[in-house]
């Protein structure tokens, strides 16, 4: 009966881990796409430290994202059982910080001019020949802490969608299937960012080997890594408008139906239809966010601008 027992133990555990390697495959799926936002954001967000520091930075920033998804997973299982009407508004808040955060990077590069710039420049220029390891040390962990805050809510949509494909799943499998997420994405993101931010150090050491085709390998990476750290920085602020204007429609239903009416009307073009219906949702969740960030951006001008006024009566 003991032996029994065991071999009717084992078969129940293997049962589950099929149906959370199964759940898992369908979760990451359906993430994939908001992985690749993650990944441009993060890889723009930890651009700009000095070189012996960029993997320092990417671990913490891993490290952080990791305690984030501590934080979110038992949120998120907690939230889904005992206020699960509270998902919606609290994943739309998220969505509204990234489009703010988005807008004050356009705003940050644009509204300024470049003499202010320059000057500026010179200021950081000075302040880091005066105490370089003070100021750096500053400037590395505010982009550690904006990292992680970007992580955090780019993490709490991939919870968030993983948990809906498990919704009808047994406690533990929820469980299982939103822990293995969260640890794949952090590892799968974190060490393609790694990757990226040392593209350049790879092909300087390609360029000291003796074969030609590295030399030509490395030569070709020195060449693409600073391309790429730019274009990943448009990009990134673009998912922040993409990623938050995404969440922001699809949480007020009446406009979802709207961007979708429009997607259809679009498809039915002759010739151009197919691309045309793919393209129109993105091109509107990117409007929603830009518009969103600006009103999210004006009201918080508007407040502190009350409140010192406040302050000086």
């Amino acid at each position: 009966m003991a032996g029994a027992s065991l071999l009717a133990l084992i078969d129940d555990i293997a049962s589950v881990l099929d149906d959370v390697a199964l759940m898992t495959k369908v979760a990451a799926k359906k993430t994939a796409g908001v992985l690749g936002d993650d990944l441009a954001l993060n890889a723009q967000q930890v651009s700009g430290v000095r070189a012996e520091r960029e993997l320092p930075v990417v671990w913490a920033v891993a490290v952080g994202s990791l305690k984030n998804k501590l934080i979110l997973v038992p949120a998120a299982l907690a939230i889904s059982r005992f206020i699960p009407w509270a998902v919606t508004p609290l994943l739309m808040l998220g969505g509204l910080y990234l489009c703010l955060e988005g807008v004050e990077k356009l705003a940050d590069k644009w509204l300024h001019k470049s003499v202010d710039e320059d000057a500026r420049h010179d200021e950081q220029l000075t302040a880091a020949l005066g105490g370089e390891t003070v100021d750096l040390a500053a400037f590395e962990a505010d982009k550690i802490k904006g990292a992680i805050r970007t992580d955090f809510v780019l993490s709490a949509e991939i919870v968030v969608i993983a948990l809906g494909t498990v919704a009808g799943q047994p406690f533990s499998t929820q469980v299982a299937v939103l822990s293995g997420i969260g640890l794949i994405m952090t590892v799968g993101v974190y060490g393609v960012v790694g990757g990226i931010v040392k593209m350049d150090d790879l092909g300087l050491h390609l360029l000291t080997t003796n074969n030609a085709l590295l030399q030509t390998i490395g030569r070709g990476l020195l060449l693409a890594a600073p391309r790429l750290m730019k274009a990943l920085t448009v990009i990134g602020t673009a998912a922040m408008f993409l990623v938050g204007g995404g969440i922001l429609t699809h949480g007020i239903t009446p406009l979802h139906q709207l961007i979708e009416h429009v997607a259809g009307l679009a498809g039915g073009m002759a010739g151009v239809g197919g691309v045309l219906k793919a393209l129109t949702p993105v091109v509107l969740d990117l409007l929603v966010g830009l518009a969103a960030g600006a009103l999210a951006l004006l009201g918080v001008h508007a407040f502190a601008a009350v409140r010192a006024a406040f302050g000086r009566q």
